[in-house]
């Protein structure tokens, strides 16, 4: 099943999020941007659902930045610990799926965890599992207070 992305002035995006991604890396290095991407996923509960989305932020140095944004829910009673670890796993399936093209075009990316670092939170039951799963996979990862992508992006549009 492929998965519906858009832009954030709410465009359907018609073909496959890995060619999206590669025509977004040709324009703007084309332009001269120096790009980093940042992966994230965030959630919230609504009743018996949980939405989630997540999204690929692109940062043009000094310029700015755009990102893709997927939504979807999951009608499934989850504890904090296995929806931090399902955002983690919607991350790092799309990181999975693009990192060749980061590779090819020598673009920096990170999986940014909405999980916090302060013990006192209760998303940091999550913390040591999606460290391990995140490093585990090969990528480089932020957490709360610096994973912006996860707690600013997506949560605007989850």
């Amino acid at each position: 099943m492929q998965q519906i992305w858009r832009r954030f002035n709410g465009e359907r995006i018609h073909i496959p999020i890995h060619d999206e991604v590669e025509n977004a890396i040709k324009r703007e290095t084309a332009k001269g941007h120096n790009l980093k991407v940042c992966i994230g996923t965030d959630s919230q509960v609504r009743g018996k659902v949980v939405e989630y989305a997540t999204v690929i932020v692109f940062l043009r140095e000094r310029q700015g930045g755009f990102m893709f944004i997927h939504n979807s829910k999951l009608e499934q009673k989850q504890s904090i610990k296995e929806r931090m670890l399902m955002e983690v796993g919607m991350s790092i399936d799309i990181a999975y799926r693009l990192c060749d093209l980061f590779d090819k075009y020598n673009i920096d990316m990170e999986i940014h965890a909405d999980i916090n670092t302060n013990p006192q939170f209760k998303s940091n039951v999550a913390l040591n599992e999606a460290v391990g799963y995140i490093l585990g996979m090969g990528f480089a990862f932020k957490a709360k207070p610096d994973a912006f992508a996860s707690s600013s992006c997506a949560n605007k549009v989850v």
